[in-house]
Order: structure tokens, then C-alpha cells, then sequence
């Protein structure tokens, strides 16, 4: 073989030795892309700012959230994401949040406790009218038969009845001559109108304003007792007081 034939030989066994490496070597495919993050989840809150109050108060509902796209309140409606919103519900009540948005949902609750406000106290209890004090407190004073100076032991109750005049001088008042049955109507109608200017002038001396005092006497026409004895004709010789005359 000459020269010549042996270089073409040899090339032709150099290209088919490239062309076989070639056809073995394995072709390799691009890396695909990494899948795309997820979407983040939404986050809520929900308060109440008092969280208990009394019928016909309000408070105050304020939240929070993140990633989301449509946001809600039960009771309320639509949102904006984040805000707040005074509510006066009439009774207990639990709003509830719900946030949306591509990541999912997520929702809060927030509750307001409604109290009935306590009942008004009771009005304080009517004390004793003016006429009730003066009946409890003035007592009436006593005379002995045919006499029209205040005895001795009646001194102390008209100075008790003075003192209570004086420390209430709004009350007006009359004082009544009485009499027992015994004398002519005359004679009583004069007896028991001295024992009522004595009891006057006594009220009047103790410091009690003498244009707060009426005076009159009904001698032997108004007694206290009918009886026909002397315990009952002690009862009829006095001088009687009368709140507002």
C-alpha cells in the first residue's frame, strides 16, 4: 500500500471514531425551574376595647390583618384590612373576623358582654309629715278643777313642747282651751280661754314667735271623755294642740 492510500485509510478511521464517540455521548436536558413560592397565608385579630359593658354602651372593635384580599365582620360587612368600629349591641354578642386571600382564610373573634344596668335604687321611704312629728312630739298640758295655771308638773312638758316649736318654726299651730262638764257653758267658755292664753304666754316666754300661736276656747263643748268621773273630767281639763289652724 502506498503513502497516499494509507493517510485516506487512517482519516477515514479517525472520522468514524469521532462520529461513534458523537452518537454515544448521551444529550442533556436543561434543569427545569423551581416551582413558584406559595401564596402566604392570611393573619387576623380581632378586640374589644371595653369587652363588657351595660345595655346602651358602646365599644370599640379594632383588628388586624395581613394578606388578605376581602375582608369581613359578621354583623358588619366588608372591611378595610386593618380599622376600627364602635358597636352598641343590646345584648352579649361574639363578632367574628374572617380574613381572605390567595394563601387561604383565617379568622378572630372578639366578644362584648352586655349587662342590664342595676335598677334604680328604691325611693327613700316617706318619713312622718310635718302634722305626724308635731302629734308625736307636742303634748297636750293638763289643768286642775277650776284652775288655769300650769301646775307644776306640767312645767316641764310645755318647756319640752316650746323647744320643739322653736326648732321647727314652720309650724303654724292652734291651742284649745277644755273644760270638764261641770259649770255653766259660760263660766267654761271663760276658764278654758285662760287656760289657753296661760299656755300661750308660757310658749312665748320659752322663745316661741307669739304670730305662730292662735288660740280658742271650746270650754265644755268638745270633751275627750263622756264619762262621769274624775279620771275622765282630768282628761277634759287641758289644752290641746293643733297642727295648721
Amino acid at each position: 500500500m502506498n503513502q497516499s492510500k494509507m493517510k485516506w485509510v487512517a482519516l477515514l478511521f479517525a472520522l468514524a471514531a469521532v462520529l461513534t464517540l458523537g452518537a454515544c455521548k448521551k444529550k442533556v436536558e436543561p434543569a427545569p425551574p423551581p416551582p413558584p413560592p406559595p401564596p402566604p397565608v392570611p393573619t387576623a385579630s380581632l378586640t374589644a376595647n371595653p369587652a363588657a359593658i351595660q345595655a346602651g354602651q358602646s365599644a370599640s372593635l379594632s383588628w388586624q390583618t395581613t394578606n388578605a384580599t376581602d375582608v369581613t365582620i359578621e354583623g358588619i360587612g366588608p372591611v378595610n384590612p386593618t380599622g376600627t368600629r364602635s358597636v352598641s349591641p343590646a345584648a352579649s354578642t361574639t363578632y367574628r373576623l374572617v380574613a381572605k386571600g390567595p394563601g387561604g382564610t383565617q379568622d378572630a373573634t372578639a366578644r362584648v358582654t352586655v349587662t342590664q344596668p342595676p335598677p334604680p335604687p328604691p325611693p327613700p321611704a316617706a318619713g312622718p309629715s310635718d302634722a305626724e312629728q308635731f302629734a308625736r312630739a307636742v303634748r297636750d298640758i293638763y289643768f286642775d278643777y277650776d284652775k288655769y295655771d300650769l301646775r307644776a308638773d306640767q312645767t316641764a312638758t310645755a318647756t319640752a313642747d316650746a323647744q320643739w316649736l322653736i326648732a321647727h318654726p314652720g309650724a303654724r299651730f292652734t291651742i284649745e282651751g277644755h273644760c270638764d262638764e261641770r259649770g255653766s257653758t259660760e263660766y267654761n267658755l271663760a276658764l278654758g280661754e285662760n287656760r289657753a292664753s296661760a299656755v300661750r304666754q308660757a310658749l312665748i316666754t320659752a322663745g316661741v314667735a307669739a304670730n305662730r300661736i292662735k288660740s280658742i276656747s271650746y270650754g265644755k263643748e268638745r270633751p275627750f271623755c263622756s264619762e262621769a268621773s274624775e279620771a275622765c273630767y282630768q282628761q277634759n281639763r287641758r289644752v290641746h294642740f293643733v297642727y295648721g289652724q
